[in-house]
């Protein structure tokens, strides 16, 4: 019998996957700044501490270096920490531990000894947090041999994709887009997983093929709902996984389409999308190529605290649009 399935948040279903997690696994546990009686930054983890107690839901220190090298320790040593930071960019500050230690050492070890680690990263934009509290670090991460990087895009993908990031024996990272966290959609109950390193269609289409990330996932939808009602048919494949990356999926949609738009919120340049491109330009679909790749990404500069301007400095519809209507009439 199929699970049922009920209308979750974001953030809902992220609280669901780890409650569950750890009602399955006693090694599973929580740290971070403020996620305990707080709840979290944007309120996650909400009363898993009343659930599973402080020994489990652990407030940490504001210091994410000493966080992180806990999480990394706790994992080496047979736990599986959650680890939270407030926001993707003070990643920054634990970066030592997240590229040098959990990255390096299963390599280092000589296969002996895995880093169990999931690390969650509110990032993106909109919430008008200014330039320290809304960047998009995901391609720093992603370009690391040792981690996987993956961003779910709905309600669905958040749960499954955690699950199986606590079950992996390697550590894994979480990018969520903080504007999603309110968003909802259809999610199953019980324990699923989403595989790690597996794009999704979320749209069919046969005149472009366009690559997203994250919120842009939903913006490309948006963008192609509209270039529909003009006789455009554009195809959306969602990431979700940007390391490791489904490059087959990527090409098989190219080699239909014959064209090929990325679209992602992080700055563009030696963003995911210049990956993706590179993907196709290294494959068969290059030959199918009937107009030059389009990368649509943030602006490059920090993002701005005015509304008008955060907007402006990254993608949004008109723009996807724009871009799709170039591509396919060859304006390029």
């Amino acid at each position: 019998m199929d699970a049922k399935v009920r209308e979750l948040s974001y953030a809902q279903a992220i609280q669901e996957a780890m409650a569950l997690a750890m009602e399955a696994d006693e090694r599973v546990f929580l740290m971070g700044e403020d996620i305990g009686v707080y709840g979290g930054a944007f309120q996650v983890t909400g009363d898993l501490v009343h659930r599973f107690g402080e020994d489990r839901v652990m407030d940490t220190p504001i210091s994410e270096l000493g966080g992180a090298g806990v999480a990394v320790g706790a994992a080496m040593t047979g736990m599986r920490p959650i680890f939270e930071f407030q926001f993707s960019d003070f990643a920054t500050l634990a970066m030592e531990q997240i590229v040098n230690q959990a990255a390096k050492m299963r390599y280092m070890l000589g296969g002996n000894v895995s880093v169990p680690l999931v690390m969650r990263f509110p990032a993106g934009s909109g919430t008008g947090a200014a330039a320290q509290h809304s960047q998009s670090l995901e391609a720093w991460l992603a370009h690391v041999p040792g981690l996987k990087v993956v961003q779910p895009a709905t309600p669905h993908d958040a749960k499954g994709l955690l699950l199986a990031a606590v079950e992996d024996p390697d550590p894994v990272m979480i990018f969520e887009h903080k504007l999603l966290y309110k968003m909802k959609g259809p999610v199953p109950e019980g324990h699923y997983t989403v595989p790690i390193g597996k794009a999704e269609i979320r749209r069919r289409g046969r005149d472009a093929t366009v690559v997203a990330t994250s919120i842009m996932v939903h913006k490309s939808l948006d963008a192609a709902a509209q270039l529909a009602e003009e006789g455009i048919e554009v195809e959306v494949i969602d990431l979700r996984s940007l390391r490791p990356m489904d490059t087959a999926t990527i090409v098989e949609s190219v080699k239909k389409t014959s064209r090929l738009l990325t679209v992602y919120e992080a700055v563009k340049t030696l963003g995911i999308g210049a990956e993706v491109s590179a993907a196709i330009v290294e494959s068969e679909a290059f030959d199918y190529l009937d107009a030059p790749i389009m990368r649509l990404g943030g602006a490059e500069a920090p993002l701005p605290y005015n509304p008008e301007l955060e907007k402006a400095a990254v993608p949004q519809v008109p723009d996807i649009v724009a871009a799709l209507r170039q591509l396919v009439r060859k304006e390029v």
